[in-house]
């Protein structure tokens, strides 16, 4: 099946320092801490993630006219992503992410955005073939930040549920990217319920519930499956028909940048092999694929994490094995 993902592509700045450096500021005695680029973006590495895999990838989202777009769009061809959706414009930069790690692997970051080029995409920017045929969307909350790039993503939505579709939301938080400094629960909210599989993160599900006990209930009234991933701790999920856990696999975490989105790129991937769509993803649950599918996902997201970079990082299918077959 087709798999779109839509929203931003930027770049990664990817600090040198691990976190354990006292002085970075080349004073005596101190590293000068160096960032070195990476092609990223929380759809954009979604949809590597499936094109590696060897899905039929497409990535939907503006780029700026300048090095740092060029970069990418080379990027996600390299990696086999249809770029046939992907838009320029002069009216903005591509955003930029500094990224430094602690000696965990964990991250903090500084975004360059807004303004950025990905914020300029509107909804006349959908190329006329986007939702034809049978396919899943997939799209992030950083395409809700601004109101108006909010506003494309709910027609987005719309587009691909009208033709069918299922869609997939990953909320993936950037508090800083958002006025004031936390994310708009509202909004956030309006996108998760027009989503048949949520990902969300245990700390992302205790901020949006804000202390709701129901809350897990509220999004199945309209989501049909809930994934709530823990790092290296137990993924929860929960349906309208059951619930459950699976423990990822151990690996050392050595960059947490993109093991979000190769977990559920590699979830995506294996929607799209097994063609589940929107009215049939709830029989799919009941049976054994939507296990098979978890584990594989769970594979792809330990994979990432034990390796630098964003599209770097990402598995193929020979390096999931080379990483995990003699582990089984």
């Amino acid at each position: 099946m087709k798999v779109v993902c839509f929203g931003e592509a930027l770049v990664d700045m990817l600090s040198s320092a691990d976190g354990s450096c006292g002085n970075q500021n080349g004073s005596a005695g101190g590293a000068i801490e160096q960032f070195q680029k990476f092609p990223g973006g929380a759809p954009a590495n979604a949809a590597v993630a499936v094109a590696k895999l060897g899905g039929d990838a497409y990535f939907a989202g503006m780029l700026g006219e300048d090095m740092f777009g060029r970069f990418l769009l080379q990027s996600l061809q390299r990696e086999g992503v249809h770029t046939d959706y992907v838009r320029f414009t002069a009216a903005a930069k591509t955003g930029l992410a500094f990224v430094s790690l602690d000696a965990q692997g964990e991250r903090s970051f500084e975004f360059y955005r807004p303004p950025a080029a990905d914020l300029c995409f509107t909804r006349m920017d959908f190329h006329p073939d986007t939702f034809a045929g049978s396919g899943i969307l997939h799209l992030c909350s950083n395409s809700l930040t601004e109101a108006e790039i909010a506003g494309t993503t709910g027609y987005a939505i719309e587009r691909a549920r009208a033709a069918g579709w299922l869609v997939s939301f990953d909320v993936n938080l950037r508090h800083n990217l958002w006025a004031g400094g936390r994310a708009d629960r509202q909004r956030v909210q309006t996108v998760a319920a027009m989503a048949d599989v949520l990902k969300m993160s245990a700390e992302e599900f205790d901020y949006l519930s804000a202390g709701r006990s129901d809350y897990q209930r509220e999004l199945l009234r309209s989501a049909q499956l809930l994934l709530i991933t823990d790092g290296g701790r137990p993924l929860r999920w929960h349906s309208r028909g059951g619930q459950g856990s699976v423990t990822p696999p151990p690996v050392t975490t050595v960059d947490a940048t993109a093991a979000g989105d190769a977990f559920i790129g590699g979830f995506i991937y294996q929607l799209g092999r097994q063609q589940v769509a929107a009215d049939t993803l709830g029989q799919w649950l009941d049976g054994s694929g939507f296990a098979e599918a978890l584990a594989f996902a769970c594979r792809c997201g330990a994979h990432a994490a034990s390796l630098p970079g964003a599209f770097p990082s990402l598995p193929s299918q020979e390096s999931l094995a080379a990483m995990f077959t003699h582990r089984s």
